[in-house]
């Protein structure tokens, strides 16, 4: 019987160089969209698809995130004293989301080095992982569809979708062969870390979603670390192949690169626009404005 994905790891250690100087202070994850924060939905995702504890990879100024996630007694205080209701539901639950857990990685070494932070508390048993600034409209949340994936194979998932031209460039690349039973299912024969557009396999680019088996550990702790002694994950993956299957999927949704300051731009738009109360009056106000 196939494990049940129960954790969700979230690295969120990083520098956020590409959104400074936003990011000089403020964690990139704690960026708002909209009306919160990238890594909110993120987490309310991995919830959505059955994690019930989830593991974020933090490293330091990052504290902000976990005063987030934690009980405000102030502001809960202040909110029921005002007879503030709805303001209050609001604040409770975010921190009654989940079980989190924080680990702390001491320095940015690769997006391997910060999953393999997580072994102690992830233990012996398949997992997610996030990256908090992918961010995926769906209506079935992006995570859960893997999670589906993941119980019909019980092998490692990644998270895919077709990237044309030079942009694919900035992915990990796969090259795959397309299950004939299920065209969102691709087994993956081997992958390529950012490659030139004319040498990549595939136009099949891996984004930033994971179910990984727990044999990924074993395969982090033996690769070779890369330039600035970093450890990649895409290396641990393809190690991983050598041992066992792994599959992309193409989900169903819509990414925005929410690390990238025109993509957050685009991200905003497009999530003010579908939010019940702010959506008529933002739209009315784009019509008006003078292009």
């Amino acid at each position: 019987m196939t494990q049940k994905i129960r954790k969700a790891v979230f690295p969120a250690a990083g520098l956020g160089t590409r959104f400074l100087p936003a990011t000089k202070a403020t964690p990139k994850e704690m960026l708002c969209l909209v009306d919160k924060p990238l890594i909110q939905y993120g987490v309310e995702e991995a919830v959505a698809a059955g994690c019930t504890e989830i593991i974020i990879v933090t490293g330091r100024g990052k504290t902000i995130m976990e005063d987030h996630f934690d009980k405000s007694f102030e502001l809960e205080a202040t909110l029921a004293a005002k007879n503030k209701t709805a303001l209050l539901e609001i604040a409770r639950s975010v921190s009654k989301l989940a079980k989190i857990t924080y680990t702390r990685q001491s320095e940015p070494l690769g997006l391997g080095h910060a999953v393999l932070q997580a072994k102690e508390i992830v233990g012996n048993e398949p997992f997610a992982v996030l990256l908090p600034d992918d961010i995926v409209d769906a209506k079935v949340p992006c995570m859960k569809q893997m999670v589906e994936a993941f119980e019909q194979t019980g092998a490692s998932i990644l998270g895919s979708e077709v990237v044309e031209g030079a942009a694919i460039s900035a992915y990990g690349c796969l090259d795959v062969t397309p299950d004939p039973k299920n065209p969102r299912l691709l087994a993956v024969k081997d992958m390529v870390e950012k490659p030139k557009p004319e040498e990549a396999p595939s136009q099949n680019a891996i984004i930033g979603r994971y179910i990984l088996t727990p044999r990924i550990f074993e395969t982090l702790e033996k690769i070779t670390p890369g330039a600035g002694g970093e450890l990649q994950l895409t290396d641990g993956i393809k190690a991983l192949l050598q041992y066992e299957k792994v599959y992309g999927f193409t989900y169903e949704g819509k990414r925005h690169d929410a690390g990238d300051k025109l993509g957050f731009l685009k991200a905003t738009v497009e999530f003010a626009l579908k939010n019940d109360k702010l959506g008529p009056d933002f739209r009315a106000w784009l019509k008006q404005f003078p292009l």
